[in-house]
């Protein structure tokens, strides 16, 4: 069992990678620091213990050398702690498929927000709309596959897909509010849609939930900094 003291974890409250990682610590009962990351003006910390992309998340493990990019995280808080809440799949076949997702949802799915955020157009904005939307119901199958009619994309419990694209709940929900449309609605995809309800109700998850002020103020430093997004 790791000790309290050990875990320290460098990040922003509103970045969602940041956010996947919280939700591992807690899943797993872990205590850790929270240290706050300004990316808007980087640290030194940020800088020597990151200096490849110089993003956060970044776990610090004791003396151990500091740990970069949330999936890389993840799993090895799973291999140091893995009779506790286990988050990917035992078998290597199935586990080699979460990890084709998450990479999946990682550069096919979010970064759709980010370009709708970037393109001034009605037009553009629109046909990336329309990406979002057959990506969510490409997301929908996926659940259905992996839940195979149990809650989580992990079955029982949260699983490694499901704080993988939990993590962007939030910033779905700011992104549907300021561009008027559902990602996830009841008729495309009614299975992501209360899956997103136990999500938001899941007590290991529900309290790094970053708020609406806390996206409004970093989507804000966004639009005046644009730093390299978080990992």
């Amino acid at each position: 069992m790791t000790k309290p003291s050990e875990i320290k974890l460098l990040g922003a409250p509103a970045s969602p990678f940041v956010n996947r990682v919280q939700f591992v610590l807690n899943l797993k009962s872990i205590e850790y620091e929270f240290i706050h990351e300004n990316l808007a003006s980087k640290s030194e910390l940020l800088l020597t213990s990151n200096p490849v992309y110089t993003k956060v998340p970044v776990l610090f493990h004791g003396n151990k050398t500091p740990i970069p990019e949330s999936l890389i995280i993840i799993e090895y808080l799973d291999e140091i702690e893995p009779d506790v809440h286990r988050i990917l799949p035992t078998d290597p076949s199935h586990r080699a498929e979460n990890r084709f997702w998450a990479n999946y949802i990682d550069t096919k799915f979010f970064p759709l927000y980010e370009e709708l955020r970037m393109t001034p157009d009605k037009e553009g904005k629109e046909a990336i709309k329309k990406q979002i939307i057959e990506v969510s119901q490409l997301l929908e199958d996926t659940f259905v596959k992996f839940s195979n009619g149990k809650p989580y994309f992990g079955g029982d419990d949260v699983g490694y897909l499901d704080v993988v694209l939990g993590c962007f709940l939030a910033w779905t929900k700011f992104v549907e509010k300021h561009n008027d449309m559902k990602v996830f609605d009841e008729v495309r995809t009614p299975k992501l849609v209360e899956w997103v309800k136990r999500i938001w109700s899941h007590e290991a998850i529900k309290i790094d939930v970053p708020s609406n002020e806390t996206l409004v103020s970093f989507y804000m430093m966004l639009q005046i900094h644009k730093p390299p997004r978080a990992a």
